[in-house]
């Protein structure tokens, strides 16, 4: 039985995956799940590239702060998972992120190769010290405010390497925006892969597949917005933007219509 219920609770898988939906801060990982936090990783790239190239990058950081944590404390502030609350409080997740990333390079000079490897440490310290207090790193386990703080803090930090990460192939190494997003593509099967066929445990499994869905959204968000000089489609930031966060607020409102179902089946 998972972790969260009691060894007497018996309940088929499917009723069990609703219940413990409607207990938990976080979403269940469907398919759709990873749809949206791909569209997350790829609005956020754009849409801070947008803000620092049209206000000042001082000011658009200090907006970025704002709106993510009146985004994080509303998320805090709920008591159960709700789909636009959650899926807010990652897209805001995704533009600061990225510009966490961007100031290590853009405003202090430091390489992509020394941002990458910064972030993978933070990274691994956070998910140290997670497992190290609550014994866990499931997401199904988020239903206590100090879970909650070391998933964001695990979900910002996969951010911010991911962006680094994507940078560093796309720049550093010239593989270019397209060819980012394509290499990424392949990356994101391997967890997957390993999970289906070689045993690979869900936990490691999923976190390795969640961290590299930053910079495939990101690459190929960036790939649509970019210059043709820059090996892009040129269709500009601002409508990249605009289009992905139109389908990330089309695919929250069927999770949304989807959770009524549950709840309605349940009597939640």
């Amino acid at each position: 039985m998972p972790e969260d219920f009691s060894p007497n609770t018996t309940l088929p898988a499917a009723t069990d995956r609703r219940v413990r939906s409607l207990v938990s801060k976080v979403p269940e990982v469907t398919a759709l799940f990873w749809v949206i936090k791909v569209l997350t990783t790829g609005m956020g790239e754009t849409t801070s590239d947008y803000l620092a190239h049209t206000i000042d990058p001082v000011i658009a950081v200090g907006i970025g702060a704002v709106c993510f944590a009146a985004a994080l404390a509303l998320q805090f502030s709920v008591k159960r998972y709700i789909p636009w609350v959650y899926w807010l409080a990652v897209a805001m997740v995704s533009v600061f992120g990225t510009m966490a990333a961007d100031v290590l390079h853009v405003g202090l000079g430091i390489p992509y190769v020394a941002s990458t490897i910064f972030y993978a440490v933070v990274l691994a310290a956070v998910f140290f010290l997670w497992h190290r207090t609550e014994k866990t790193l499931s997401i199904h386990s988020i239903h206590s405010p100090r879970r909650e703080m070391f998933y964001w803090a695990a979900v910002l930090a996969t951010f911010a390497l991911g962006t680094a990460a994507g940078d560093l192939t796309a720049v550093t190494l010239q593989l270019g925006y397209l060819g980012s997003g394509v290499l990424f593509a392949v990356v994101i099967a391997v967890p997957a892969l390993a999970y289906w066929k070689f045993g690979l445990k869900a936990i490691p499994a999923f976190w390795a597949a969640y961290i590299v869905t930053r910079p495939l959204g990101a690459s190929f968000a960036d790939w649509m917005g970019v210059s043709h000089a820059r090996g892009g489609l040129d269709w500009g930031t601002a409508p990249v933007s605009l289009g992905w966060a139109a389908a990330i607020v089309v695919l929250v409102a069927v999770l949304a219509a989807l959770q009524r179902r549950t709840k309605a089946q349940t009597g939640a």
